[in-house]
């Protein structure tokens, strides 16, 4: 039986009570802003998979001919490119006005951001042009590599890809994140030595524990482990930082270590590696009957690109729920991992329950939206399990 945050009683040995749960109003509150996220959530995806279809059906050739004609874009790489950022920017046009609404309007709504209406539009310019460089880029490589291997391009690109992951992997604490976040290393050297004590023993190297400063834009708390390798390190948002008790932040800091001590990036990095084989495999076959050609043309035509996004995104969006239900089961085995390792029960339940208060995460959804959309076991669930291990 899953409790919900209002019915679990979260006290100390002594009786002292250590965070307040849920009143029913702010669960009320909780429930409707999941709800109305969700609903954005779903028609965004939608909307992409609508615009993509029409583009790839009915837009691609000819817009292919008319840059050929009418700009005389004979060469295909230039062409290549040009039907990627027109594509691109166009969709992100047509999506703009729920992007704005989920991303903006509606955290401020439920008192949610802190962001100026500058710093939305600042953020969002920052995340368009990072997809349009970086979206060209694979774009071009995609090409290059079904030009030169022809019917294997699949197995090719998954393996592309996979490297791809690693790197990126390695790059983001230190290249992509701060393009959107102030990283600064933890100060607390009390604190810092209580973590480091906590990964005595499990093999972790982790390059140093950062606080992220997350206050700027939201109130929402949150912590990861991130990077690969020499770059691999804990990062903390200011957020959880300054409302958590050392010994609540322990109990993050231990389900963090937890997905180390179980292997969960590298088994996410395989995860990933096997679903691209798939999933190219899959899009060689269908693509393969749309052109008429089961062998594939040695040289693919560009306008074939939307047709090759419209196809990878479903069938990413299909495998979504297989991808959640692993990711559910590292975030318990991680859980049960904090739990050990700490035996701090009253911290474990009182982190939780101050999570779903300050991130607003409805403690019980619908097992639909779970099973769908959740990289994460609910709130409620992972309140329970300090009663079962």
């Amino acid at each position: 039986m899953m409790l919900n945050p209002e019915d679990v009683s979260v006290e100390g040995d002594d009786g002292e009570t250590v965070v307040e749960p849920m009143t029913p109003d702010q669960l009320a509150e909780t429930k409707r802003y999941n709800q109305q996220d969700l609903i954005c959530n779903l028609v965004d995806q939608a909307v992409d998979i609508v615009f993509l279809a029409v583009v790839a059906f009915f837009v691609a050739r000819p817009l292919d001919l008319w840059l050929q004609d009418h700009w005389s874009l004979t060469n295909p790489w230039f062409r290549l490119a040009a039907i990627y950022l027109l594509v691109t920017v166009l969709h992100y046009l047509f999506s703009f006005p729920l992007s704005f609404y989920s991303g903006h309007l509606l955290e401020h709504k439920f008192g949610m951001s802190n962001q100026t209406l500058r710093q939305w539009f600042w953020r969002y310019g920052k995340g368009v042009l990072l997809t349009l460089l970086f979206g060209l880029l694979m774009a071009e490589t995609l090409f290059v590599i079904i030009w030169l291997t022809g019917a294997y391009w699949w197995l090719a690109a998954a393996g592309i890809f996979f490297v791809v992951s690693i790197v990126l992997g390695q790059l983001a604490p230190v290249l992509i994140l701060p393009l959107f976040y102030k990283i600064e290393p933890l100060e607390d050297i009390q604190l810092s030595e209580r973590l480091a004590k906590l990964a005595e023993g499990t093999g972790l190297s982790i390059e140093g524990v950062y606080r992220m400063v997350l206050s700027e834009e939201t109130v929402k708390a949150n912590a990861m482990l991130a990077g690969l390798g020499s770059t691999r390190r804990v990062i903390m948002g200011d957020t959880l930082l300054d409302q958590f008790s050392e010994e609540e932040i322990e109990v993050v800091f231990a389900h963090e270590i937890g997905h180390h001590v179980h292997r969960h990036i590298r088994s996410l990095l395989l995860l990933g590696a096997t679903l691209s084989i798939c999933v190219f495999f899959a899009c060689h076959v269908l693509i393969g009957i749309w052109l008429d050609n089961p062998g594939w043309p040695v040289e693919l035509p560009v306008y074939v690109l939307p047709m090759l996004t419209f196809v990878t995104t479903v069938l990413f969006l299909l495998f979504s729920p297989l991808q959640n239900a692993i990711s559910r089961h590292f975030e318990r085995q991680s859980d049960s991992y904090a739990l050990r390792h700490t035996e701090n029960r009253t911290a474990y339940r009182s982190a939780f329950t101050k999570l779903a208060r300050i991130n607003k995460d409805d403690p019980d959804p619908h097992p639909l939206e779970v099973f769908w959309l959740h990289s994460h076991p609910p709130i409620s669930e992972r309140i329970g399990m300090a009663d079962r291990v």
